[in-house]
């Protein structure tokens, strides 16, 4: 019988790419993908050991950002990425100003929160 022979898996090196940061009042998740958008590694407030109010603080966003970068730094490289911002909370700010202490580049920011056209179904006319 022939052995089978074991490789360990290559890390991919991934020079640039995306920042996605979703800014709630409760919680803010940072996720850096690559150019295609499949996820490299994800960081949140609530997994950096926040919990209840102080989930949705710009420390706490700051903390996860600086989590996420350095595991998207170390094992794959991250050099240069672009920012997209989506939701209204504290921590839009302060991820984007913590990629700074990492030495990782931001290309460009884009605030993709998504905005109400039509807005919601109306109320039922009141009975007479």
């Amino acid at each position: 019988m022939a052995e089978k022979v074991s490789r360990k898996k290559q890390r991919r090196s991934v020079p640039s790419g995306q920042m996605h940061i979703q800014a709630t009042f409760n919680n803010t998740i940072i996720t850096f993908s690559d150019k295609k958008g499949n996820v490299l590694t994800a960081a949140s407030a609530g997994a950096c050991g926040f919990r209840g109010s102080k989930k949705g603080t710009a420390y706490a966003a700051q903390v996860a950002t600086e989590k996420a970068a350095e595991n998207a730094k170390t094992l794959y490289g991250l050099g240069s990425v672009d920012v997209f911002v989506k939701g209204v909370g504290l921590g839009r700010d302060s991820a984007i100003r913590s990629l700074s202490n990492l030495d990782i580049s931001v290309e460009s920011i884009k605030d993709v929160t998504g905005v109400p056209h039509g807005g919601v179904r109306p109320k039922k006319a009141r009975r007479a």
